[in-house]
């Protein structure tokens, strides 16, 4: 990052980071209580209430972060595409001096595609997230939900930060299908940013510099090793 002056790239993206996580927070200080309350109205019986009012709080607070992590990767990682795709470019451009892999593409056109690649991965995360969630609430089998829940999280933000690479070379198909067959790497990808994200304030600094730059490094050695000689998907 230092090398090739990619630093500056990231202000933009910073600080939609840092406002997007503090509206989440906000939103989900006001609205724990409420659920919580919604929740334990399930109960109703007169026995055991409290202890399932405490329950009902904790599952609330679960929720929230859960739903609140995956909020946050996606309206990040689609408003901030234009700016990574040029960080992109240049890891790119430094790992294939002298080959032509652009396609045209500008501002608005790199808005749209992460839009629309985190619109989908959030309705999957969505569409996943709510049968692991009722798992946890089985004794034992549960256990292995909050692993569940980490993993796929951490294959949407592994496979959004790839994007911003595939996106020169790939349609919007052709892409999810190479993630789907590298899905290892998104995986990898994606538990560094969601650890790194776990830190407070400085995690929200970090992640995407640090995500993205390892997803544009590694992207280009697996698109390398399926074809060593770079095709202009562009024509």
């Amino acid at each position: 990052m230092n090398r090739l002056g990619l630093w500056r790239y990231f202000v933009v993206p910073i600080i939609i980071s840092l406002v997007v996580a503090v509206g989440i927070i906000v939103a989900a200080y006001g609205l724990s209580d409420n659920l919580g309350a919604l929740i334990s109205k399930a109960w109703i019986f007169d026995w055991g209430k409290e202890a399932f009012a405490v329950v009902a709080e904790i599952l609330s607070v679960i929720m929230i972060i859960t739903f609140g992590f995956i909020i946050y990767k996606a309206v990040v990682m689609a408003l901030s595409a234009p700016f990574m795709s040029p960080v992109s470019e240049k890891i790119e451009a430094d790992l294939r001096p002298g080959e032509r892999f652009y396609r045209n593409t500008d501002f608005n056109d790199q808005l749209w595609r992460g839009i629309r690649i985190n619109a989908r991965n959030l309705g999957m995360e969505l569409l996943w997230t709510v049968p692991i969630f009722f798992l946890g609430l089985i004794p034992v089998i549960g256990l292995i939900a909050p692993i569940l829940l980490f993993c796929m999280q951490a294959y949407y933000a592994g496979f959004g930060n790839m994007d911003y690479t595939l996106e020169r070379h790939f349609g919007y198909s052709d892409s999810i299908r190479f993630v789907k067959r590298n899905r290892g790497s998104a995986i990898g990808n994606g538990l560094v940013f969601m650890t790194v994200l776990i830190i407070p304030v400085i995690g929200l600094i970090l992640v995407l510099p640090l995500s993205v730059t390892a997803a544009s490094l590694r992207t280009v050695q697996l698109m390398d090793k399926e074809q060593p000689k770079l095709i202009d998907y562009a024509n």
